[in-house]
């Protein structure tokens, strides 16, 4: 099989391998993270930003996931709702983004880093 992307090994026995694309460990997170009350939506670097204005989703915006020897370290760019408390929705997401990131991948994740990088006035409490 090519690898175009990184890919992290999960699984390797006499049926086969399970590999997982880092972009699908940082879906999971996203995915999570906006599962979240409080979260308006994640944020991204200008060429996501780009990306989403032109009507392309897409699903890992505000992610990064660093994937060494099984274990994986997330940070998580987001905007917050005007009105919630930042340390309540904040510690939210990263027990969200752990469970989900665990349970779907078997990967175990040492520490999730979250940056609110901005507050949604629309979106009040």
């Amino acid at each position: 099989m090519a690898e175009d992307r990184k890919a992290y090994m999960i699984k390797d026995d006499k049926l086969g391998e399970v590999r997982i694309a880092d972009e699908v460990v940082a879906i999971i997170a996203g995915l999570a993270a906006t599962e979240v009350e409080g979260v308006s939506s994640m944020a991204g670097n200008i060429t996501n930003e780009l990306v989403s204005k032109l009507g392309m989703k897409n699903l890992s915006k505000g992610i990064k996931v660093d994937v060494q020897e099984h274990v994986v370290k997330v940070d998580v760019a987001l905007n917050i709702c005007f009105g919630f408390a930042i340390p309540e929705v904040s510690a939210k997401v990263q027990e969200r983004v752990k469970s989900a990131v665990e349970n779907m991948t078997g990967l175990e994740v040492s520490n999730i880093n979250v940056r609110i990088a901005g507050v949604d006035m629309e979106k009040r409490k």
